[in-house]
């Protein structure tokens, strides 16, 4: 034991737990992250290139990640209007955080079936 100091519980951060945990709990987030991070920017060829993807679905997960500061909505005034979302700074660092876990649990999945 160490002389004199005492470890205080360590606690899931409030602010990006919250993040997290909603972003997470949307079963598509990660596929849009993964088809906005491949070029496909648009709501509409997003449902289109993902079967069982519903566009209410599509929209409130959108709609999430731009509360959240991982995406940026961009409109264009045009007949028919026309909608891309992008990435923010933040985002662009959440995203390779994101990969960085699924790496991590790659790896994991090898040692155990190593053993």
């Amino acid at each position: 034991m160490s002389q004199g100091f005492q470890y205080q519980r360590k606690i899931a951060p409030e602010k990006t737990g919250g993040l997290i945990e909603s972003i997470f709990r949307c079963k598509w987030s990660l596929t849009v992250l993964e088809l906005i991070s491949n070029g496909i920017f648009r709501p509409g060829e997003m449902v289109r290139n993902v079967d069982g993807l519903s566009t209410k679905v599509l929209n409130d997960c959108l709609r999430t990640n731009v509360r959240f500061g991982i995406l940026k909505k961009n409109s264009f005034p045009e007949v028919p209007p026309r909608v891309e979302y992008e990435f923010t700074e933040f985002g662009r660092r959440f995203v390779s955080i994101v990969n960085q876990i699924q790496a991590l649990e790659n790896e994991l999945e090898e040692v155990v079936q190593s053993k």
